[in-house]
């Protein structure tokens, strides 16, 4: 046998399954047996689309056998199968970098560990929570008629083989015939998971996760005859189709149960937690298709990777097409997982006529607008139940706060780039989209505000929704120029995702009535009102100080002017002018690789301060030098910029001081 290493990560996470303690290890059967039906809907495919496989006569099952004795448990299928190459890609390795993602997250405790299965890739892995040695023996379809023997005991490597078709074990299943094809899947269970060679717990399980599948699953046992004094005379050898193989998707809303979508998202989404929401529709008429889309309760482990895997799959006539078309959603829905069956594609569809197909476009576009509907009503539902008093609210009312902040929390920032992803629906979205703010309504760990709600709460002559974007709320609530405005009795909406310079400035009003305004951008502060003629003159009277800081700082800073809006105890701020990038916009292109312009800040400062009136009334340079890298450089630091010499700022502040 060819001796393999396994990959270091499948290596050091073989040894987290094995050797860790896991509440729920029922779970390794339902990834076996759905990892068998991804491999009956992919044959199924290609027997309808692709010249080379439609000889092959297509009879999709999947077989469980058990030996008690032997503490034996096997999955077989007859689908697509593997080669040699594939076993090397699917069992050897783990696809982009899952692994990493969920060792990190095996950092709970056991019962919290064991959900997470299944969510990275990783659902073949977790067999060896029960097995202490598997065999694969498979056949791939249309290949070269090989049979392969892959074999490990989940520690450091695994070995493959080619086995003789005449061979006693390819004989037991049945790849000793030209036409079989698929994978057996063999497990030798260790002590503790002697229990899943039963009858009865196989037969528990399947219902429990895989009732759903829609290819028959059949289990095979032994069942004895006993005479009238409890005696065996017999035993007969029985196949027993043990699940409803019919699609769950397609049966009616009205018989359906929540446990039955539950159970059916934790098989077809690989997780070990029941969705956070589910949709399911089923359109008549000029197009005729079933939908039926479920959201995670946690947001996909490389749902920020730009090779994220769709979580859609699309069937025609119940026939598996893809699971690989990112186009099936719009990206800013990526976290979606579920499923698109057509009645009027063809079967043979190629993915180069979906990517150009109106049918199949009609039906992205409903379904998103009936998944944006449906967020909106959940937001709408915990808003009402926010409004009731905590301790009197009703079990209904606290699910909903609940439910709404955990898709909040994990979904708000993929739903901000479909304001300038998808222009179509960009006001159903800017209604679902939340934001921290200074309001109490914004403020605190689970509190969350609207445009909506921000607007009903505007001052009756406000035209602008003001905001602050940045990377850090604790910094933006503490910014200078925050505090100018809630002093004025404005609200300012904080926006500390790195995604908010791109789309806020594009999104540009609401409801094509209430502008966004930076408050740390130029000009913004014409809003606050007051008296212009006395500005004008007190402008005038600090022109000198302006031009004195402005000589001492040169070219780091693009203007400096004195501030309409800064008083009390902070000297200075900075804002950025409108038509330059913001800081987080160039920290983002420069992560990018992008060479982006460097942002020079306009200075603000404070004439009523103290160091400011310092300034006005001293010639010497070199103070005036210090004072003026010191008002800039905790300008920038409080607007959560880094400096690029911090040498020098300790540098002036201790001459200061001294």
């Amino acid at each position: 046998m060819a001796k393999h290493e396994f990959q270091t990560e499948v290596n050091q996470l073989l040894k987290l399954i094995i050797h860790s303690m896991y509440s729920n290890k029922d779970i390794f059967l339902r990834e076996i047996v759905s990892n068998a039906s991804d491999a009956l809907d992919k044959l199924k495919y290609l027997t309808v689309s692709d010249d080379a496989y439609k000889s092959i006569t297509f009879t999709p099952r999947i077989d469980i056998t058990f030996d008690d004795k032997k503490n034996v448990l096997c999955v077989q299928d007859s689908g697509i199968g593997m080669n040699e190459e594939d076993l090397n890609n699917n069992l050897g390795t783990i696809a982009r970098s899952g692994t990493k993602a969920f060792m990190e997250k095996l950092t709970e405790e056991a019962s919290k560990d064991s959900a997470l299965i299944g969510q990275f890739g990783v659902g073949f892995y977790s067999a060896f929570m029960a097995a202490k040695k598997i065999d694969v023996y498979t056949r791939k379809a249309a290949g070269d008629g090989k049979i392969m023997h892959w074999s490990s005991d989940g520690t450091n490597s695994y070995d493959i083989e080619e086995i003789a078709k005449d061979s006693e074990v390819a004989k037991t299943y049945g790849f000793d015939k030209d036409e079989t094809t698929g994978s057996a899947i063999v497990m030798e269970l260790n002590d503790e998971s002697k229990d899943y060679a039963s009858r009865w717990k196989i037969e528990e399980l399947i219902k429990k996760y895989s009732d759903h599948i829609a290819f028959p699953i059949y289990l095979h046992y032994e069942q004895n005859k006993y005479d009238d004094k409890g005696k065996i005379t017999s035993t007969e050898n029985k196949v027993d189709q043990v699940n409803s193989a019919s699609a769950l998707w397609k049966r009616s809303k009205s018989e359906l149960k929540p446990e039955d979508y539950n159970e059916f998202y934790k098989t077809f989404g690989h997780d070990g937690l029941e969705p956070l929401h589910y949709v399911h529709t089923h359109a008549e008429g000029t197009q005729e298709y079933t939908t039926l889309f479920f959201v995670p309760q946690n947001a996909p482990f490389d749902m920020y990777q730009a090779d994220y895997q769709s979580g859609v799959k699309l069937y025609v006539k119940r026939v598996f097409i893809t699971d690989d078309d990112r186009e099936l959603l719009p990206s800013y829905l990526r976290f979606v997982r579920g499923i698109i069956d057509s009645e009027d594609l063809p079967l043979n569809v190629s993915r180069e006529i979906l990517q150009q197909n109106r049918i199949l476009d009609n039906i992205r576009s409903s379904s998103v607008k009936k998944l944006l509907s449906e967020f909106k009503k959940m937001g709408d539902d915990a808003s009402k139940a926010l409004k009731t008093e905590e301790a009197k609210r009703s079990d209904d009312e606290k699910k909903a706060i609940e439910k709404w902040n955990k898709f909040v929390k994990n979904f708000n920032r993929p739903m901000k780039e479909g304001l300038y992803q998808d222009y179509a629906n960009r006001d159903e979205i800017a209604e679902i989209i939340r934001f921290k703010s200074t309001d109490a309504s914004g403020t605190g760990e689970n509190n969350w505000t609207s445009f909506a709600d921000y607007v009903q709460r505007m001052k009756p002559d406000q035209k602008s929704i003001f905001y602050i974007s940045g990377s850090d709320e604790k910094n933006l609530r503490a910014n200078p120029l925050v505090k100018a405005y809630t002093d004025k009795g404005f609200e300012v909406l904080i926006m500390d995702d790195d995604i908010d310079d791109i789309v806020i400035p594009g999104f540009g009003k609401y409801k094509n009535e209430f502008e966004l305004k930076a408050v740390n951008r130029a000009g913004s502060d014409e809003d606050l009102g007051g008296d212009k003629e006395e500005a004008k003159k007190k402008e005038e009277a600090f022109k000198p100080v302006v031009e004195k800081i402005k000589k001492a700082l040169g070219d780091k800073v693009k203007e400096v002017k004195l501030s309409k809006t800064l008083s009390g105890e902070n000297p200075s701020c900075i804002v950025v002018d409108e038509n330059d990038p913001s800081y987080q916009m160039e920290r983002m292109m420069k992560a990018m690789g992008q060479n982006a312009p460097e942002v020079k800040p306009i200075l603000e400062i404070n004439g009523d301060h103290p160091i400011v009136a310092r300034i006005k009334e001293s010639d010497d340079e070199a103070l005036i030098a210090n004072v003026s890298e010191v008002l800039l450089d905790q300008a920038l630091l409080i607007a959560g910029v880094e400096l690029k010499n911090p040498a020098e700022f300790i540098k002036s502040m201790n001459t200061l001081l001294s």
